[in-house]
């Protein structure tokens, strides 16, 4: 049990170091305006938000064609001499 007693202290700083985050971080967070609020909230519900929001990737190479497997092995054949 005295092993773990030079835990005390780092934990006691981090529980400290929570607290006061938790603390400071509060008092940023205001009351937002309902109007704005609900503009808000309307333009994240739009159809098109998303796509006017985050455009699709683009690709530098052409995607290759991939082979259709039909699940069968398949020899090749072999030319008759």
């Amino acid at each position: 049990m005295e092993i773990l007693l030079w835990l005390v202290p780092s934990a006691v700083v981090a529980v400290l170091a929570m607290l006061w985050v938790a603390w400071v971080g509060r008092e940023g967070r205001g009351e937002v305006d309902r109007e704005v609020a609900v503009r808000r909230l309307a333009g994240a519900l739009e159809p098109d938000a998303r796509k006017r929001r985050r455009p699709a990737p683009g690709y530098a190479a052409p995607q290759p064609d991939r082979d259709r497997s039909t699940g069968v092995a398949v020899r090749p054949s072999r030319r008759a001499s």
